[in-house]
């Protein structure tokens, strides 16, 4: 590798995998942890809010915290906090901050799990989260709120937090916005807010919402490759049936990866700088950027080989990325 493509940033080390699928999992249902974890979902929320009556919530803690410290070593030798190689972040409370994020906590503040996922995200929140753990698991926020929305900057700056994630039904009910074909370039402008946030930030690329509706995977394809293209680069979902959806869409084919190692050659025998591509198409820093993600999320979708010239430290990735 050159010294003019060095000094881009690029280097031979390989992303650090991002999961494109997020599979809820009321925390109240322990018999379907594991079941989940085998599931093609590539991250678990194991859910202590709305799935969770409230009645429930003290038992679903103890559950919780039981089976997290079970498995916090994953026997397939995945990362702490994982099962069968797949991260467990777990959804928390705002209104119990305290209470949920004790049930994630081991022996002398170990954590149980890979990170929280905050419902109802907000400045003050955040602060009283970051107190009570010290910061010392990733956060992903969900905005759903007019107040989450409106401080999704100051949110941002905090070092814990890893990216967002937007509760469009909550947002939309604060906001007195009503779900309709006239209103969809609203929602819209709403959801480029947040992706602008965190690239603005350095943060990773948000989590889009889920659809309620399970069964109708064409229009849930659809809707997956329109957050995609709004700056998305993972969904959550409700049902197991709906992750290799995602993974589908999220995952660059193999044409898109061939394709991007050609820029990224191009770019390397111009040392760097403005070159053609195959087909003559002007190659220059921003297009470097983007077959750089291309190959980044490659990686992070684990099938496809060796990597290399990707950056240490990628304008689509957290600045908290090792």
């Amino acid at each position: 590798m050159n010294d003019d493509v060095k000094r881009q940033g690029l280097t031979d080390t390989a992303a650090v995998a991002w999961p494109a699928s997020w599979l809820y999992v009321p925390a109240s249902k322990p018999s379907l942890f594991s079941k989940a974890a085998g599931s093609d979902a590539e991250a678990l929320i194991l859910d202590l809010e709305d799935s969770v009556p409230h009645p429930e919530k003290g038992q679903a803690r103890r559950e919780l915290t039981a089976w997290l410290t079970a498995n916090a070593v994953d026997a397939d030798g995945g990362p702490r906090g994982s099962v069968h190689g797949k991260p467990v972040w777990v959804r928390i409370n705002a209104e119990h901050v305290t209470e949920d994020a004790a049930a994630v906590t081991g022996p002398e503040s170990a954590a149980l799990c890979v990170g929280i996922i905050l419902a109802k995200a907000e400045p003050a929140v955040v602060a009283e989260l970051e107190g009570v753990t010290g910061g010392r698991l990733p956060v992903i926020g969900l905005v759903e709120s007019a107040a989450g929305l409106k401080g999704l900057d100051q949110m941002a700056a905090s070092p814990s937090v890893e990216t967002f994630g937007l509760g469009e039904v909550d947002l939309l009910a604060d906001l007195r916005m009503r779900r309709s074909p006239a209103a969809e370039g609203a929602v819209d402008a709403i959801r480029l807010q947040v992706v602008v946030t965190c690239a603005a930030a350095g943060l990773r690329a948000p989590l889009a919402p889920t659809s309620t509706d399970f069964r109708d995977l064409d229009a849930f394809a659809e809707t997956t490759r329109k957050f995609q293209d709004l700056g998305f680069r993972a969904r959550t979902a409700i049902h197991p049936g709906q992750c290799p959806v995602i993974n589908s869409v999220f995952t660059p084919t193999a044409e898109d990866v061939t394709a991007a190692r050609r820029i990224m050659d191009h770019s390397a025998q111009a040392s760097g700088g403005v070159t053609l591509d195959d087909s003559g198409r002007l190659i220059d820093a921003a297009v470097v950027r983007g077959a750089l993600e291309t190959l980044e999320r490659a990686t992070a979708n684990r099938e496809l080989p060796d990597t290399t010239a990707l950056p240490a430290q990628s304008p689509f990735s957290s600045r908290r990325r090792n």
